[in-house]
Order: C-alpha cells, then structure tokens, then sequence
C-alpha cells in the first residue's frame, strides 16, 4: 500500500485538542443519521401503507428516489467538501433531515411525501458516509484507515439502535407522530454535534502524488478512474441485491421467515467484523490486488448462496462470510481515491466515483426483485448476480494506476 506525502500535521498525530471531538461527534450522527434518515423507513413503511393506502411501490419508489437524489449531489457536496469542509455542510444537512422528516410525516398526499423524500435524498449526500470519510480523510491522515474504520463499525450500529426504537415508537404513536419524533432527535443529536464538533480548521490540501500531474481533471479523464467507476457500479448493484433478496431466497427453499432473518442478521454481524480487519488486510495487500480479492470473494459468496440449499447452518455460516466481504468493501471505497491519488481532491472524486454507485445500490431492490420474476426465481438470480460480481472483479483489474502499485 503507498503512503502518500499529507500537507500538515493531522489528528492521527496529535494535532490538538479541537480535533479530539471529531471522531466521537461523527460516530454518534452516523449512528442517528443513518437509524432515523435511512433504517426507520424500513421499519415503517408497513404502517404508512396500511394508514394512507398509498400502494407499497409508491412509497418504496419515493426512498429509492432519495438515494438516487443522494448520489447526484453526492458530487457537488464533495466539490464544496474539498473546499470548505465539512462543517457548514454537515450542520447543514442534519438542518434539511429534520425538515425533510416533518414534511413526510405531515404528507396529505402521495406528491408531497415523494418531495418530501427528494429533500431526504439532498440531507443523506450531506450527512451519511460521504462527508465524514472526507473530513476523517483530510484531519486523520495518515491514520484515517483507523478512523474510517470507528466511524463504520459505528454506523453499523444504527439499525440495531434505531430499528427497534422506531418499532417501539410506532407501536404507541401513529407513523406520522413517530416520524416527528424521530426528526426532532435528529436535530437533538446532530445538529449541534455537527456545528460545535467540526470547527476544527480545515487544512490546505495537500500536495498531490507524482503521478498525478493533471490534477482532478486528469485524474476523471483517465482509464483508471473509469473502470473503478464501473467497478463499484457493478458490485454495488450485486451486493445491495444480494442482501434485499437474501430472505425471500431461503423463504422459496422451504426455510421460515424467522430463519431467513435470522440468516440475514448473522449477514451483519459478520458486516462488522469484517471492518475491524480491513486495516490488517491494507497493509498486506496493494490498492489493486485487494480490490480484485474483495469483490472476487463477494462474487465466490453470492454463488455459494445460488448453490447451497441447506443445511441451514452452512447457509448461515455463508451468509457471514458475505456479511465480511460486505464490511470490507465499505472501507475499500472509503479509502480508493486516497491509495490511488492522495488526498488533495478526495470530495470531488469520491463524489464523482461514487454517484453511479450509489444509484446502482438505489436501484437494485426494486431491479433485483424484477429480475427475480423474470428468471423464475432467487435461486437464478443470485448466479446472474454472482456473474455481475465476478465482471466487476474482471474490470478491478483495470484500476492500477502506476506499475509500482
């Protein structure tokens, strides 16, 4: 792995104490912005339907366009990231979630939850992973690997805080009530952590490696950058399809629903420990050949899934196993821009990078479950998944950006 030369002295190394409340702040908005922003639809989307009789492909479509609005301005959020970091946008963020949160739950109509939704989509590109990466990134370095991986094993905690709280939410208030709750503990919690925590100077970008002598511009225009788009295009389509149709996977073999979710928890239990051994792994392997071993085992996982029928603990013990390849693949993206290029533009090419991803993910339930019809069932469709991993692993190869890599 290459250590690129940083510009001043970062947090890792014992900058100062203003820097000390960063890591905490966005562990905790992680948690909260991803549990009630993004988890509590899921678990509420039942009632919402049941309550308005708004069909579920309605509500469900006015998520998904969310996260693509998300991943479109994912990519001027990271331009002003580069810049101005992540303060202003992130305090901003948390802003537009809490009143993104209080027009869904006032909707009296269908269009106005959907606008509602698209105001969400804006608040995820400005408070999810995104931002906190670049700010870890650019204070942490050369110890952001480190940092990364708190904030990640952090926000894989935000379903198992937030999902059963929003159930217990609903179970004693309507959705819309609970939805106002839930906008007003995330105001609570992110608001002022993002506007007192993140004051921290931003420092000048550091310069970029060697190899780079284009700056950003050169950097989109070249191979590599492109076929690592198309790389996390692919795999991000497969793995988000993976883990929506994993259920009704083992639902069609004949397992109950308490095993498949089951099944599917264990999925990310195994998520998390899959990020405590990121590091180890960066450290043994370089930028390009960790990149084709990670999607190359997320592809050998999600054909063992299409494969074996049972017994159920090896179903379990592979579902595991591609809850670990998942956890990896989030710090592998987090950290591509910087093992390739250093960190001098890291907002706007994460960005960049990242939107046709982001969207693919967006996409995939609703593709995944078409898919699925069309072949004849989840069996077929976990094999075509595995092909579309195992084409991502192919262009992986693509992505070298020097021979000493």
């Amino acid at each position: 792995m290459r250590h690129f030369p940083r510009g001043g002295p970062g947090p890792g190394r014992g900058e100062g104490p203003r820097h000390r409340a960063v890591l905490p702040a966005l562990c905790l908005t992680q948690i909260a912005s991803w549990g009630i922003v993004y988890y509590a639809f899921l678990v509420l989307n039942p009632a919402i339907t049941a309550d308005t009789g708004w069909s579920a492909g309605a509500t469900t479509a006015a998520f998904s366009a969310a996260l693509v609005v998300s991943a479109a301005a994912g990519i001027y959020v990271g331009r002003v990231l580069d810049h101005r970091g992540p303060r202003t946008v992130m305090t901003a963020g948390s802003v537009l979630g809490t009143l993104s949160l209080l027009v869904v739950a006032a909707a009296p109509n269908p269009a106005v939850f959907f606008a509602g939704w698209l105001l969400a989509g804006t608040a995820m590109a400005a408070v999810l992973y995104q931002p906190a990466f670049a700010a870890l990134t650019r204070w942490w370095a050369p110890d952001h690997i480190r940092a990364l991986t708190i904030v990640t094993l952090a926000g894989g905690l935000a379903s198992t805080v937030f999902a059963p709280l929003t159930a217990l939410l609903a179970d004693h208030m309507s959705w819309r009530a609970t939805y106002a709750v839930l906008a007003g503990i995330l105001a609570v919690l992110t608001v002022p952590a993002h506007a007192i925590a993140l004051k921290a100077p931003w420092p000048p970008a550091p310069p970029s490696p060697p190899h780079v002598t284009r700056g950003h511009e050169g950097v989109v225009r070249s191979r590599a950058f492109w076929m690592l788009a198309v790389t996390f295009t692919l795999s991000a389509f497969a793995m988000y399809a993976v883990v929506i149709g994993l259920v009704p996977l083992l639902i069609e073999r004949g397992y109950t629903p308490a095993q498949a979710a089951w099944a599917l928890g264990l999925g990310g239990a195994g998520q998390t420990l899959g990020r405590t051994l990121y590091a180890t792994l960066a450290r043994h392997l370089g930028v390009t050949a960790r990149t084709v071993t990670l999607i190359a085992l997320g592809a050998l996982t999600t054909a063992a899934l299409a494969a074996v029928a049972g017994p159920y603990a090896l179903l379990a013990a592979v579902s595991v196993l591609a809850g670990v390849i998942r956890g990896n693949l989030t710090l592998l993206q987090a950290t591509a821009v910087t093992d390739r290029w250093g960190t001098a533009h890291y907002g706007r090419l994460s960005g960049l990078l990242g939107a046709p991803a982001h969207a693919a993910a967006a996409l995939a339930p609703f593709a995944g479950a078409v898919m699925a019809g069309g072949l004849g069932g989840h069996p077929d469709l976990f094999v075509l998944l595995a092909a579309l991993s195992a084409a991502a692993a192919a262009t992986a190869l693509g992505t070298r950006t020097q021979p000493a890599e």
